[in-house]
């Protein structure tokens, strides 16, 4: 099983955004969070197309802390459903993935 995760969470406004990634990050569930603005999503929801600016939080962390770091972004994210997925990282710099380890630690 892979040790590290890239999540993916987006969220409708920066102030939003970064305060899910800054809780995260001091609450150990995350190493990093990298707030990237300027996307565009457009989807349906509840029958209606949206077309949207968002924020994107890409975020690093141990997969074990995944169920965590869900639940605590539900409970500060805004949106009924907000987008949380998470991606296995297969390789990386050794010394990048321990350090992402380090800070996720209990």
């Amino acid at each position: 099983m892979n040790e590290t995760s890239i999540v993916f969470v987006t969220a409708g406004s920066e102030e939003e955004a970064a305060k899910i990634g800054q809780t995260l990050v001091e609450e150990r569930l995350a190493a990093c969070a990298n707030l990237v603005p300027g996307i565009r999503s457009i989807y349906r929801w509840k029958g209606k197309i949206c077309d949207e600016r968002e924020f994107l939080i890409i975020i690093k962390t141990r997969t074990s802390k995944f169920e965590a770091l869900q639940k605590r972004v539900r409970e500060l994210h805004s949106y009924e459903v907000p987008e949380i997925v998470s991606f296995p990282i297969s390789r990386g710099l050794p010394q990048y993935l321990a350090w992402v380890l380090e800070e996720t630690e209990a």
